[in-house]
């Protein structure tokens, strides 16, 4: 009964997310016919700098398939559509919906609050598994429509690195829900610090695929064929703890 509860409490998020990253996986897939027509039309870049770096990278990863998904998909458009609904999942709670006046029910269950969370993390998290996971694998059965594939193998590794390292985000809003009475300051924070990463990996040269996002995308894979395993231990260890605390701070409150 809890976990269909958890089910009901985020299935609005959960689908909208799976929806759109669905739209999003398959013109992902079918713009790349456009694309590879209009290469040999585009003329070198002029410009310098990181902007003149990226744009440059851009054009030459895009002359494959396999680069050109991996930059659209596996950097750009999957990990930031996925990483703003793992911090949806990740607001609210029982916290919040106490504050509203709510969850009375729930808490007076014969459960302990720890089972409780356990269960609202155990589901949100299978959520964003099929969240990283079946949009890529559309990527991979709309290939050969445009004459093109993909490896499964590739995106199933690109897909799992992004869960893993990408649940830090979906722990630390679950972790603020427990701190904070209100639904939009933990998922405002953790936008926020999101942001700023970004940001700051974007401006040192070098630093791409050890940072939270270059994990997320499996770019020492993509370049060297080498899973990240020490980012996906630590990222792995770091969400951990913070759900642990989510858990203590849970058991703290006085309702």
């Amino acid at each position: 009964m809890l976990w269909y509860k958890t089910w009901l409490d985020t299935r609005s998020r959960f689908l909208a997310g799976l929806a759109l990253l669905l739209l999003s996986a398959g013109s992902t897939v079918l713009i790349y016919p456009q694309v590879a027509q209009l290469l040999p039309t585009v003329p070198e870049t002029a410009l310098t700098g990181a902007i003149g770096r990226q744009v440059r990278e851009a054009l030459e990863l895009s002359r494959t398939f396999e680069g050109f998904v991996w930059r659209e998909w596996f950097v750009n458009n999957l990990p930031k559509t996925w990483a703003l609904f793992a911090i949806l999942l990740g607001a609210g709670g029982l916290l919040s919906q106490a504050s509203r006046g709510g969850a009375m029910f729930t808490l007076s269950l014969p459960v302990s609050r720890e089972r409780l969370l356990d269960i609202r993390a155990g589901a949100a998290l299978s959520e964003l598994l099929v969240l990283a996971i079946v949009p890529s694998l559309l990527v991979v059965v709309l290939s050969p429509s445009i004459g093109q594939s993909y490896r499964l193998a590739d995106a199933l590794v690109y897909s799992v690195c992004l869960f893993i390292a990408g649940t830090v985000l979906f722990s630390l809003t679950f972790l603020l829900s427990t701190v904070f009475t209100d639904i939009w300051r933990p998922p405002l924070i953790v936008v926020c610090i999101a942001m700023c990463v970004s940001f700051m990996e974007q401006a040192i040269q070098g630093l791409s695929r050890y940072s939270l996002f270059g994990v997320m995308s499996a770019e020492s894979y993509f370049r060297d064929g080498a899973v990240p395993w020490l980012g996906l231990v630590i990222t792995a260890s770091a969400s951990a703890a913070m759900l642990y605390l989510a858990r203590v701070n849970m058991a703290r409150h006085d309702f």
